[in-house]
């Protein structure tokens, strides 16, 4: 996995950024609340918001609270997830709507069902591994701009009113159409060939697929590929600096209740 870059959230005041001070009062919560937080490896979207749902909860005394996230990460990635509570859950489309920026560890001479690291690789059959980096950079214009892309199988879709990866569990073929996506930026950062890796930061506009790009250049370079690692660098405005770590973020939370209930 890719490392958390150092995150500022702590209970002083003084030393946050303002997007990492929580509502000062129940009725500025409600008002609507916008904020990133660093997703954990292994954690679903759903984890988290849920996770946070109890904890605002408690630290503000409330029966209920609207909560919602923009952007599902997958729970093998980590990084920008951005969370709308009370009024701001009606902004998650728009908040949704902006460029996603990623950091990506693609491992060559292999391929997955799922085209990442949730289900067992298979090698590669005839791989000719590139010898360098000039020739991974090669194909690379052919996946910058608007292109199509067929979703993994392995993916919460649908077709038919079916969900995809429950048809994949079952081990039924599907037919998946390709569908256009837009890739504003594509570099590659870093080639280990003694590793078979590749780090790529990306750019890229909604409803892209980080694992089917890598599945498709895999294919390409000769050689198979799936994605080892992700981690997302931004959402829009949001920024992975400006993201609180879940567990600074509960801290915070608990802190105030416990000054709430005391009072």
């Amino acid at each position: 996995m890719f490392p958390s870059p150092p995150n500022s959230a702590d209970s002083s005041a003084a030393a946050q950024p303002r997007r990492l001070e929580i509502p000062s009062t129940e009725e500025e919560l409600q008002a609507g609340w916008v904020f990133a937080v660093d997703k954990p490896l292994e954690w679903t979207s759903f984890d988290v918001v849920n996770k946070l749902k109890y904890a605002l909860r408690r630290a503000y005394g409330m029966k209920s609270v609207k909560i919602g996230h923009a952007g599902t990460l997958d729970p093998l990635a980590t990084g920008v997830l951005v969370v709308c509570v009370g009024k701001a859950t009606k902004r998650i489309e728009s908040e949704m709507a902006g460029s996603k920026g990623y950091r990506a560890r693609l491992k060559l001479g292999f391929t997955t069902p799922s085209y990442d690291a949730e289900t067992a690789e298979e090698a590669f059959s005839g791989a000719v591994f590139p010898s360098s980096i000039a020739a991974l950079e090669a194909a690379l214009p052919n996946f910058r701009g608007t292109i199509h892309q067929r979703p993994p199988l392995y993916s919460a879709l649908k077709i038919g009113g079916q969900t995809l990866y429950k048809l994949a569990r079952k081990g039924q073929e599907v037919e998946i159409p390709t569908r256009p996506v837009v890739v504003e930026s594509l570099e590659i950062d870093s080639f280990d060939p003694a590793l078979g890796s590749v780090e790529l930061s990306i750019v890229c506009g909604k409803g892209t697929y980080i694992r089917s790009l890598a599945h498709d250049l895999g294919r390409i370079w000769g050689c198979g590929a799936y994605l080892a690692a992700l981690r997302r660098t931004h959402v829009g405005p949001w920024m992975e600096s400006e993201a609180w770590s879940l567990p600074n973020l509960l801290d915070v939370l608990s802190q105030r209740e416990a000054a709430r209930t005391a009072e």
